[in-house]
């Protein structure tokens, strides 16, 4: 039993729910608040905003955890794609968009990419909470040597996501200076 930060965690699932609710704060620490202007700021003309971080972090917890509950993603099932009005198609979730298109990520306020975060980290503890440690090593992606298991994903979209959410914070911080 590890005790970390007020909480005792002493199953994969709760350490796997505490790495979730970490991105969670550090998503509503970095937006709140926050107008377009900031959402949108880019600190070169080629850099991410905080607006496009938050999104696409969060558009990869919904994708890869939707996948491994063999569940539909939040962003269509509860209508969020058609709430933020993006010029993407619906399975969009970010990797490999080019500048311009991080520049499109516009005309979303803090409230709705809190929003589409809190449904997505809800729906991400829902299936988390609910593994035993066997379901982890479970096979969920052949095409890499060694295959990937659910334990491989997830800690590979926490990793993901903890980047990301610093980087947004980042953002804030620096553009906050200006």
């Amino acid at each position: 039993m590890r005790e970390r930060y007020g909480r005792v965690v002493t199953t994969s699932a709760e350490l796997l729910v505490d790495g979730f609710s970490r991105i969670h704060g550090i998503v509503h620490r970095t937006v709140d608040g926050l107008d377009e202007e900031h959402l949108t700021a880019r600190l070169d003309p080629d850099a991410n905003t905080i607006a496009w971080l938050v999104w696409h972090l969060t558009r990869v917890q919904d994708d890869h955890v939707a996948d491994l509950a063999g569940t539909e993603q939040v962003w269509t099932k509860d209508g969020w794609a058609d709430r933020f009005g993006l010029p993407f198609e619906p399975g969009t979730i970010g990797y490999g968009q080019s500048s311009a298109d991080v520049g499109q990520v516009r005309g979303v306020s803090a409230e709705q990419l809190a929003g589409y975060h809190d449904a997505v980290h809800d729906a991400s503890v829902r299936y988390v909470q609910g593994l035993a440690d066997a379901d982890l090593d479970r096979v969920v992606d052949t095409r890499w040597d060694p295959p990937v298991t659910v334990a491989v994903r997830l800690v590979s979209v926490l990793s993901d996501d903890l980047q990301h959410a610093g980087q947004a914070a980042f953002v804030r911080g620096m553009a906050s200076r200006r």
